[in-house]
């Protein structure tokens, strides 16, 4: 009797691992929550999250002589996106341009954007304008939209700092953010 007690003890203790591991691995394949954002800058139903980055990097801004005066132009960004164990995953520069470690990149095209604080630059949704798989894989080639959220810094210059004097001149402004990387997700994926 105490051997049959033991056994079944076993299989109840065997079937909880077996759920908490299935339990994992569903956590596992659902990938990064959707963040909490302005409807302006949802994608459409139907996409899910894949990939999450977190930048640090630069604005970058040139002053610019325009039939208006001097303006400070946007120029493009600079940026590595990590990980949340502190692992660069992607790099970011002019496009807006999103390249992973294996090569893969995506190109955005604005879509909306929302201005949530006034010392940051704008949260932003972008649509995939173009995909390619790199050399080692194809980690972004599926990517279908690009949101920027939990900005910080970022901002363009003074206008006063854009004068006849330093046209042709950039400045980086430091910024943070965090990227969501899109694709469509059917039921069941």
């Amino acid at each position: 009797m105490k051997r049959s007690i033991g056994l079944a003890r076993l299989l109840v203790l065997a079937v909880l691992a077996g759920v908490a591991a299935w339990s994992l691995a569903e956590v596992a394949q659902a990938g990064p929550s959707a963040p909490s954002v302005p409807a302006e800058i949802r994608p459409p139903v139907g996409h899910k999250v894949f990939l999450e980055g977190h930048a640090v990097g630069v604005q970058i801004y040139s002053c610019n002589a325009t039939s208006a005066g001097y303006r400070w132009g946007f120029v493009g960004p600079r940026a590595d996106l990590y990980d949340d164990r502190g692992n660069v995953v992607l790099t970011h520069f002019a496009g807006p341009t999103w390249r992973a470690k294996d090569g893969s990149r995506v190109v955005g095209r604005f879509v909306d954007g929302v201005t949530v604080e006034a010392t940051a630059i704008p949260w932003l949704l972008l649509s995939a304008a173009a995909t390619a798989p790199g050399t080692d894989g194809d980690r972004l080639a599926r990517t279908t939209y690009v949101q920027r959220v939990a900005t910080t810094g970022g901002l363009a210059p003074e206008a006063s700092a854009c004068t006849e004097s330093t046209v042709g001149t950039t400045d980086e402004v430091p910024y943070t953010a965090d990227y969501f990387f899109w694709k469509a997700g059917g039921v069941g994926e």
